[in-house]
Formats: structure tokens, sequence, C-alpha cells
């Protein structure tokens, strides 16, 4: 099992004719993703690895059925126009993988889905995947072991790293979700949360954070607060930041003494959380929790 996408999901490639949405549909299908259609506006009629390209989403259901999901490799500049195009095209689950939308029409975008009930995943996400069985993003499959360990990260490449380190240990994953690295995203780890602990194939979640902002603190205070729980590790990226150091990711900003490793790493303690001091620990803390 697992949370947001499956093997039933039907997918639709936003900007599929360009380089990396041509090369990530490669990827996806080979993982086996239903990818049933793509979109690039004027190009309408060609095929990519096989996946048949229309102008329009409409286009794409009203020719191939019903769409569940919709992964977007838009430019920057029309982003938000691909993003509103999917939501009023009523699919489920928008993943954005484009990075530089600019902050006001991230903000809008998002707010206008959740109105519509739509979940977004990003922007500037590295996508997110239920392992075996559907890839929706730029994620490298091969490193994600099936099991039971939902995984929810601010960060890409760390993400990967605590995958491969869980799966040396004989632990596997359920779903990988990217939150994002930008201030503004579609999804923060309540939300992900709320899905696992709903979700039957998910036993205890690796909660993997950085420096800047507060959404490890918030979740923490959510999490005080729960009385039915599943198991929680967390990993802080950044510890040895000095004051003042912003990570890559516009939203991993340290500002007013909020955001720094310290903080987070106190609440997540307070409320409960194990929190590893290295990616290498945190299945040593998992057995822990589940004997």
């Amino acid at each position: 099992m697992g949370i947001l996408v499956d093997s039933s999901t039907r997918v639709i490639v936003q900007g599929i004719t360009g380089r990396e949405g041509a090369f990530h549909t490669k990827l996806m299908l080979d993982y086996g993703t239903k990818i049933i259609a793509g979109t690039s506006p004027g190009k309408g009629g060609m095929y990519v690895h096989g996946v048949p390209v229309y102008n329009t989403i409409e286009e794409a259901i009203r020719e191939q059925g019903s769409i569940d999901a919709s992964i977007v490799f838009v430019p920057a500049r029309f982003a938000p126009d691909a993003v509103y195009e999917a939501v009023d095209s009523g699919l489920k689950t928008v993943v954005v993988i484009t990075e530089g939308i600019p902050l006001h029409d991230e903000l809008k975008f998002i707010n206008y889905a959740r109105k519509k009930g739509v979940v977004i995943v990003g922007p500037n996400t590295p996508g997110l995947l239920t392992v075996g069985e559907c890839k929706l993003g730029i994620m490298p499959g091969h490193v994600f072991k099936r099991g039971s360990i939902g995984l929810v990260s601010r960060s890409g490449t760390l993400t990967y790293e605590i995958a491969r380190e869980l799966g040396k240990q004989g632990f596997g994953v359920s779903t990988v979700v990217g939150l994002g690295g930008d201030p503004v995203t579609g999804l923060d780890f309540i939300d992900v949360y709320d899905m696992f602990l709903r979700d039957q194939g998910t036993e205890a979640v690796v909660l993997v954070g950085e420096i800047g902002g507060d959404a490890e603190e918030r979740f923490a205070l959510y999490y005080r607060g729960l009385s039915v729980r599943k198991p929680v590790v967390a990993y802080i990226a950044g510890r040895t930041a000095p004051p003042g150091k912003r990570m890559g990711h516009a939203g991993a900003i340290i500002s007013m003494g909020i955001g720094d490793y310290s903080s987070k790493r106190r609440t997540l303690e307070e409320s409960g959380i194990l929190v590893a001091d290295t990616p290498s620990q945190i299945p040593m803390l998992l057995g822990g929790l589940l004997r």
C-alpha cells in the first residue's frame, strides 16, 4: 500500500516534450508508472516514448479517459497556468517539479488547489514515489526498497541517502514524499503524517528536515497532542551550519532566532520524537521503536 499514488494511478506529464519532461517520462515509464498522456501546447499529435501528446489536458481526457495525477515539467514562467489547468480538469494530485516560480504565484495556485480539494506536491520537489508501484518525480527509483516505513522530506539527495541506509539494515519504504524546497509548499509534515496514519501499509515514519523555517517545530507540537500515533524518527540537516546560514533551498532560511538546528531538535525531542545524529543512525532508532 502507500499514499497519494499507486499502481492504478493514471498520469499525465505536462511539458512532456521538453528535455527534462521527456527524460524523466522514460524513467517513470521504466519504473512502471501508468503514464497515459502528455501535454505540450502546439505539439499535439506527437509521441514521446510511445506516450501520445496533446495540446491540453481536456483533449487528453477526451481521448484517453479519466486522469488522476499530473507531473509538471513546465518552465517557471508558465508553470502556474499548467497547475491551474490540472486543477480545473479535475485531477486529484499535481506534482510541481519546477523551481524558480515566484512566491506570490505559488501562494495563489496552492490556495486555489486547496479550495478545490486538489493535493499539490511541491513546488521545487523531487516528487513522490510509492515503492514498486508508481514514481511521479525525478527520484532514483532503484534506491528505494519496498517496506513499511513512510518517508517525508524537505531534502532530495538526503532522502536517497537515508533510503539506502534503511535498505542496508532491512527496512523498506511504503511511500516517499518530497515536500519541496520553497518557502511555500502544497503539503507539510503534518499533512503527510496524517496520510501515513491512515495507511495500513505504513507502520512508522522517518521525517527528514533541515534548518530554516518552522515546519519541524509545528509538526512536533502537533504530534505532541495526538492520542493515536505511529512512531517517528527525525533527522535534521544543518547541525554544523553557522548562525544565519541557509541551505540550498529558498525555504531553509533562519531568521530572528527561529529555525536553527538546536530549536528544532529540542522541540522534536520534547514531543517524544527520536532525533538521529546521522543518517546511518536512523535504522537503529527505528529498530528500537518497532521491536
